[in-house]
């Protein structure tokens, strides 16, 4: 197939639904798209759209052809963004992902950041998901745990995040504290929902306290600190959010076996561009501060 500008237009107009809606979405008018489509299927010699009084659905020839436009359009997006991470200048998008708890760490960074340099757009994505960084996704990538293996990354130690058990006095006030672990069993704790989470802290709480004694858990790591800080039960915070709240009292010792490395993570293709350096700069030096 030597047109891809059709195979585009009949992407769009599955994704769509309507010939008026790729349209718009392609910026031409809707003769062009429907001159486009009528091209493809005559070249191909079969159906791609059953078309109805509300719009265009795809047969099944249109929903195999479309997958593989659908994969190629995704690649090609990708190649954008790795394109526009090559320049010269510390212009144009920067796309930086980490864990969505470390995001009261790095929204000043990505503050100052572009106060310094106004001609930058920031795009900060947070999620379990891992973006790859071979396709694009992001420039710059903030991960936990294990040292990341990914081929053609260049992978550099940030820092060991340390992190501790406390209740609130709000909880302490109604419940008490516990003197030992043996007491651990007449206490509320606050835990992670995911059962084979990859923290550290959340396995050994599962290890340790009574599943019934977790009483409250979540996927969503700010609603976990949250409701530690609004006294719900006894649970994990990292040490440097924990010094922001003096009501906090720690349980007990942090162990070393709760700590969780942090690293940073960059495609070897961008790694020596001038916005991705400039940005990193920024970052280790922020990064002294928070151990």
């Amino acid at each position: 197939m030597d047109n891809w500008d059709e195979i585009r237009t009949a992407f769009q107009v599955a994704r769509m639904g309507t010939v008026s809606g790729a349209a718009d979405v392609l910026g031409v008018h809707h003769a062009t798209v429907i001159r486009h489509i009528d091209s493809i299927e005559g070249r191909l010699g079969v159906k791609l759209f059953q078309r109805h009084a509300r719009g265009y659905t795809a047969t099944e020839a249109g929903r195999d052809l479309l997958r593989v436009a659908q994969a190629t359009d995704e690649q090609f997006s990708q190649l954008v963004g790795r394109i526009k991470g090559r320049g010269n200048e510390v212009s144009g998008e920067l796309v930086i992902t980490s864990l969505a708890g470390l995001a009261p760490l790095i929204m000043p960074v990505l503050a100052q950041f572009r106060a310094a340099y106004p001609d930058v757009v920031l795009r900060y994505l947070t999620g379990d998901r891992l973006f790859r960084l071979e396709y694009g996704e992001a420039h710059v990538a903030i991960r936990a745990g294990s040292v990341p293996d990914q081929p053609d990354n260049v992978v550099q130690p940030m820092l060991k995040q340390r992190t501790g058990l406390y209740a609130a006095q709000s909880y302490i006030a109604r419940m008490g504290l516990p003197e030992c672990k043996t007491e651990y069993g007449k206490h509320l704790f606050i835990g992670s929902d995911i059962g084979d989470s990859r923290a550290p802290f959340y396995k050994w709480l599962w290890d340790t306290v009574p599943p019934e004694n977790i009483i409250f858990r979540s996927t969503d790591i700010r609603a976990l600190n949250l409701a530690v800080l609004e006294g719900v039960g006894i649970g994990f915070l990292p040490q440097w959010e924990a010094s922001q709240h003096p009501d906090l009292v720690e349980i007990c010792p942090t162990r070393e076996d709760w700590e969780a490395p942090l690293w940073l993570v960059t495609h070897v293709d961008l790694h020596r561009t001038t916005k991705v350096q400039a940005f990193l700069s920024f970052l280790k030096d922020s990064a002294k501060d928070w151990a």
